[in-house]
């Protein structure tokens, strides 16, 4: 039975791609900094729960005791809400972003490379369209994130025996996305786990490493190997 580390499982689309992943009968390792999120999630879905901050050196060597097969890097930090234009952009809060969006993601496979190449595993990066384009205030959350689509196309590179992609999951109705529209109806956009059938896909057909937009790999007369590249419209994660 394949094992997956699921980061930022106690919610959103950590959440769903957990108990999608559970429902093909993988074991499903689940870890986010709300406990009692967590640890509810786990109990009604099925997966184990590692409550935990995976900015935490401790938190992730912990996780690596296990071995995996996939890796999804899902949590995420926005910043400041309401979002700031970078000229006014606190630079502490934007330390922070870097570490949860990029460092955190980039030492956590560090820790789980060895086991994931002897599997010819697989490691996902939740992206964002916000990492291509540029978008007013999206300054902090969008260089973090292409910061990330950088690291995940160079290990793409240096790990041949792995497959590894970015995935811009397009925008979706979730906590953090509220926080970047705070008091404005978000109800409109679809639930993450309209997102889920994309990865899935990534999973069942292994295309080359690299940055896919969900809503291709959603075309179901789209080949996943013609779909490497940037997004067109405005989609935040």
């Amino acid at each position: 039975m394949p094992t997956a580390l699921v980061t930022g499982a106690s919610a959103g689309l950590g959440r769903a791609l957990a108990a999608a992943l559970v429902r093909r009968e993988w074991t499903v390792i689940g870890t986010g900094r709300d406990a009692a999120a967590l640890e509810s999630a786990a109990r009604e879905i099925g997966f184990t729960a590692v409550p935990g901050d995976v900015t935490d050196p401790a938190h992730r060597a912990a996780l690596a005791r296990s071995e995996f097969d996939l890796l999804v890097n899902n949590a995420s930090s926005l910043g400041v809400s309401p979002l700031p234009p970078l000229a006014r952009y606190p630079l502490a809060e934007l330390e922070d972003v870097y570490r949860v969006n990029v460092f955190a993601p980039l030492a956590l496979t560090q820790l789980l490379l060895p086991a994931l190449t002897a599997a010819r595993g697989v490691v996902i990066d939740v992206s964002s369209d916000a990492a291509v384009e540029a978008y007013e205030g999206w300054g902090g959350y969008g260089s973090a994130k292409a910061a990330l689509d950088q690291v995940t196309a160079v290990l793409g590179v240096e790990h041949p025996d792995l497959s590894v992609y970015a995935v811009d999951p397009g925008d979706l109705r979730t906590a953090m996305h509220q926080r970047a529209f705070p008091g404005e109806d978000i109800s409109d956009r679809p639930l993450p786990e309209t997102a889920v059938p994309a990865f899935l896909r990534l999973l069942d057909e292994r295309p080359p490493s690299g940055r896919y937009r969900a809503a291709d790999l959603l075309s179901i007369h789209a080949p996943a190997t013609t779909l490497n590249g940037g997004a067109a419209r405005p989609e935040f994660s």
